[in-house]
């Protein structure tokens, strides 16, 4: 769990990283320029590198994502903030914690550093060129050595809080699959029990937990988050999977999503970590809750609305789910009775393509899109905590929305995988 002595540990971490010599670190400044332009070249040839001479890697980067090249820009972009604040880092905390929280999810540790930075060092120098003298590569490499070295100060910090914490656990655990339940055509929820018996550690909702999928039709082992999708408190954790068919022609399908759709089944073992992440509810506000998902974006969001709904049931809560119908809409119903059974929750549901059915059977408060006006029309204004998750365009909608409104920054909070930057800098 999150606290705010940790993250004043962690401010602490970056104001007290060792510094780069100044000749070095105006060469880092000079050449910033160049190495954004050549960013993705330089992270698409890392990847190449890095899986040459380290295969076993793959068994923990999300090879879907270098198909993609989600992974190589998140990368480039991870470097270039990194290197452009290397003398204060504290502007790019949220970022620094997010990267830090997937790190230990992942069960990334200090001995991979070395390695990833003698390949990225590498791909700059097969991309530069000549232009990548000895002088500028000797300050890139000790540019390198303070921001891994920020990272795993970090990272250290949060295993041994996640070790050391009540009923935590190093590394991966087994967990038994007690439930598979469909909550939609595409989305199926899986109820995990710890395999020895004993108890959760907490979590706060909205934080996710890593899976680790090894089949015997894949060649490696496959991580991948998944937001914890019941509130904490009870004794399972439960993830709500939605499939992942190919995007467009020519790219895969999900592969874990797929997998733990098609072949794991109630009974089964499911290795996983402890929970981890910095997008979560703020649980010690009494403040009104706005939660706004599109498709499966609602896991995060139905953890959040589970806990107040149990645990804070004098806050006022808003929960909206965009979704394509109501073939595809997880937790209708769920989310109804909650709303009907307690007067401090809200609900509405918009459909973008609603079926004949669901106009009969009225699934639905609003056909079409998310709007201002629409928001203005069901809440009571902008003075409330906004949480939302779901596709990167949803979001950048959604946080434009937001903005037009005059909410301000701090009240705003979404759950952005993959990214060193925020919604503003995709495209």
């Amino acid at each position: 769990m999150v606290n705010t002595d940790e993250q004043n540990n962690w401010q602490s971490v970056v104001k007290t990283v060792k510094k780069l010599d100044p000749k070095k670190l105006e060469i880092v400044k000079s050449t910033l320029p160049v190495v954004k332009e050549h960013g993705e070249a330089i992270t698409k040839r890392f990847y190449q590198r890095l899986f040459e001479h380290h295969p076993e890697l793959k068994n923990i980067f999300n090879m879907t994502h270098q198909i993609t090249g989600h992974q190589p820009k998140a990368l480039a972009d991870a470097v270039y903030a990194a290197a452009a604040n290397i003398e204060d880092m504290s502007p790019i905390m949220s970022a620094l914690e997010r990267i830090g929280q997937k790190h230990r999810s992942l069960n990334i540790k200090p001995e991979h550093y070395p390695i990833v930075g003698e390949n990225l060092l590498g791909a700059i120098k097969e991309i530069l060129g000549d232009a990548a003298t000895d002088e500028i590569m000797n300050a890139w490499a000790d540019a390198y050595d303070v921001i891994s070295d920020v990272f795993i100060r970090m990272e250290n910090q949060l295993y041994k809080n996640a070790e050391t914490q009540s009923g935590g656990w190093a590394g991966f655990k087994d967990f038994v699959i007690d439930k598979k339940v469909d909550e939609s055509d595409i989305i199926t929820s899986f109820y995990l029990k710890p395999k020895d018996g004993k108890q959760l550690p907490v979590f706060i909702p909205g934080q996710y937990i890593t899976v680790k999928v090894e089949i015997e039709q894949e060649k490696y082992t496959h991580l991948r988050q998944y937001s914890l999708s019941d509130r904490p408190g009870l004794d399972y954790y439960r993830i709500s999977v939605k499939r992942e068919d190919p995007i467009r022609e020519g790219l895969p399908p999900g592969v874990v999503s797929t997998d733990l759709h098609k072949y794991f089944n109630e009974g089964d073992i499911l290795p996983i970590s402890s929970p981890a992440g910095d997008f979560y509810l703020d649980i010690n506000s009494q403040e009104p809750v706005v939660l706004i998902s599109g498709g499966v974006g609602l896991t995060p969001l139905t953890s959040m609305l589970n806990y107040i709904a149990n645990e804070q049931p004098e806050r006022k809560v808003y929960y909206i789910q965009a979704a394509r119908n109501g073939n595809v809409h997880a937790f209708r119903t769920h989310v109804r009775n909650v709303s009907g059974q307690h007067p401090n929750v809200k609900s509405y549901f918009i459909y973008e393509k609603p079926t004949e059915s669901d106009k009969e059977m009225h699934y639905f408060d609003k056909e079409g899109f998310i709007t201002l006006e629409w928001l203005k029309e069901v809440l009571p204004s902008n003075k409330a905590q906004f949480y939302f998750c779901g596709p990167t365009m949803f979001m950048k909608v959604v946080n434009s929305i937001l903005k037009e409104w005059g909410v301000p920054e701090q009240d705003i909070h979404y759950e952005f995988f993959g990214t060193f930057g925020n919604l503003e800098d995709e495209v």
